[in-house]
């Protein structure tokens, strides 16, 4: 038998035992999905961030550097992950429609832990609420009992926020006095008492579970405890490294934040419109107020994990970390989410499993010890095993189940709307058992984000369906990030391959921050020759991995000039 062969069959057997091992009894599963975090911890190395808490998980966890979402807005990227479908599959752009009804009946990541015999809950935001989850959060499909939302939340979007006249207002920046709001309390801290106690009540019972708890921050407004922007002195918080929108940019890339200029502090300082700028000292009060909300939900990821410690739960618990997108914080000159950059579709991903990404707990150790932010900010871990390679939210589905020992998702074909269980993300359960060697650059994130027009407009951030006329796709590899923006018909579902609005491609090797757009320097014409000979059934990805390909031959990608 050839060498390599042997190997490799070995390595498979040796994999397989592992799992085996570790699943011989099902693992729970511990879901966390934070709202608009950006990769801003220190164990994706922001050295101002303060999180503890997660950073402890990543040192005993597998963490995936460069996970990227399919559309930074809530309701879409949600169902997207849940479902593992790209959002062309959901066929949900805004908040306004329920996959099961308008795209197809696709099975849910906890739908299927249910139907293997989990019993599956839900705290806070999980599925985006409203129409979007058929108002239900997709109970009974996804949910053993029906979803709990904590009932402080009705205040978020009211005038809770004290100025400085001594009135209340709702504000952008809003952090408050607990003991002073409705009840005492905040819905992150209700969403984390629901949660302890749900684990209390399954740490007893034989089945196995899987609980998903969706916290809402650092999603707007910063309804915060105040102590946490203690954290971040206001004249040590930096600005933007690129805070000035690109020159290059094209017009129908920008977001123009319309949901930021509604919050009645932001109205005050009468920004225009579309592109600003927000003066610099309220931009570095927005970055206080994010990072210290930050903070506040790491603290919470803390109690629930030390909660896991408590009950004796570590050991037989799969936990996994992440969020539905990121958000800008004045890069480009742009704030919130809603665009194809990496500020807003990159995303934290930290999977525990126990056993494989750490050892087994001894008797009487702690493996998640709670850690005050508050008075021990300081602590500092070092990552338990990276992955650098491209890797996408929809491929989380296919990935929990198998660590988790569900028998492996089978692949969607193309078109797969009659196709109720299968995946359009790729499983990640071999990086678990083999050493990455180095970053694999055919391994692609694609993303998405609709627009009402070519230029910014009041509804660019989120427009409904019926008024989307350009959709932006954009594709990730470790080198490139290339973004067409094509024409689109809301009615059909359908993308004209050949009505190209704008376009943008950025070298990350010299351009990581994505401002220097070369998508003008690029030969068309020689592209579009080589486009024509393709199959007219050639898919949009397979299309622009090609473009891609023909566009990039003769770039440098290092301090050479295009």
């Amino acid at each position: 038998m050839n060498p390599g062969v042997f190997t490799w069959l070995f390595l498979l057997w040796l994999r397989s035992r592992t799992l085996a091992a570790a699943t011989a009894e099902k693992s729970n599963v511990l879901f966390i999905m934070s709202d608009d975090l950006r990769t801003s911890l220190g164990c994706y190395g922001d050295t101002l961030a303060k999180s503890p808490n997660i950073d402890q998980l990543a040192s005993k966890s597998q963490v995936f550097l460069n996970a990227f979402a399919q559309q930074a807005v809530c309701a879409p990227s949600r169902t997207s992950m849940l479902t593992s479908r790209r959002p062309d599959t959901t066929r949900l752009y805004d908040f306004n429609s329920y996959w099961r009804v308008h795209a197809g009946n696709y099975t849910t990541l906890p739908q299927h832990f249910k139907s293997k015999g989990y019993y599956t809950m839900s705290v806070g935001k999980v599925f985006h609420p409203g129409i979007a989850s058929n108002h239900t959060d997709d109970y009974p499909y996804s949910w053993s009992v029906p979803a709990y939302h904590p009932f402080s939340f009705r205040f978020e979007k009211q005038k809770m926020c004290k100025g400085e006249d001594g009135q209340l207002h709702a504000n952008l920046l809003c952090a408050v006095n607990v003991t002073e709001q409705p009840g005492g309390t905040l819905p992150d801290l209700e969403s984390t008492d629901e949660a302890v106690r749900l684990l209390k009540s399954r740490a007893s019972d034989g089945a196995p579970f899987f609980l998903a708890v969706g916290f809402h921050k650092p999603h707007i407004p910063f309804r915060i405890p105040q102590e946490y922007l203690s954290l971040y002195p206001l004249d040590e918080m930096p600005l933007a490294p690129d805070p000035d929108v690109p020159k290059l940019l094209p017009p129908v890339a920008y977001n123009p934040w319309t949901d930021v200029r509604k919050r009645e502090d932001v109205q005050k300082l009468n920004v225009s419109f579309p592109y600003g700028p927000i003066p610099k000292d309220f931009q570095r009060r927005i970055r206080q107020h994010y990072y210290a909300a930050v903070s506040y939900m790491d603290a919470q990821v803390g109690r629930l994990l030390s909660t896991l410690d408590a009950l004796g739960l570590t050991d037989s618990t799969m936990v996994v970390f992440t969020s539905d997108h990121g958000w800008s914080l004045g890069e480009h000159g742009e704030w919130a989410k809603y665009s194809n950059f990496d500020v807003v579709t990159r995303v934290p991903l930290i999977m525990f499993v126990p056993g494989v990404t750490a050892s087994y707990s001894s008797p009487g150790e702690s493996t998640f010890p709670f850690i005050d932010v508050l008075t021990q900010p300081e602590y500092s871990f070092t990552n338990a095993r990276v992955i650098q390679t491209t890797v996408e939210l929809v491929d989380i589905f296919p990935t929990v189940s198998c660590m988790a020992g569900l028998p492996a998702l089978e692949e969607c074909p193309d078109v797969s709307f009659q196709v109720e269980l299968c995946t359009a993300g790729r499983n990640l359960v071999d990086t678990f058992y083999q050493t990455e060697r180095g970053m694999i650059p055919e391994r692609i994130a694609f993303s998405q984000y609709p627009r009402p027009a070519d230029t910014p407009q009041n509804n660019s951030d989120l427009p409904d369906l019926k008024d989307i006329k350009v959709m932006g796709y954009s594709m990730r590899n470790w080198i490139y990030r290339y973004t067409l923006w094509l024409g689109f018909d809301p009615r059909s579902f359908q993308v004209n391959l050949t009505d190209v609005h704008a376009g943008e491609l950025y070298i990350l090797s010299v351009d990581p921050e994505e401002d220097e757009n070369v998508y003008k320097k690029l030969n068309h014409n020689m592209v579009t020759k080589k486009m024509a000979s393709l199959p007219p059934d050639t898919s949009l990805q397979t299309r622009m991995r090609l473009q891609l390909h023909y566009h990039t031959a003769g770039l440098k990608t290092d301090r050479g000039k295009v």
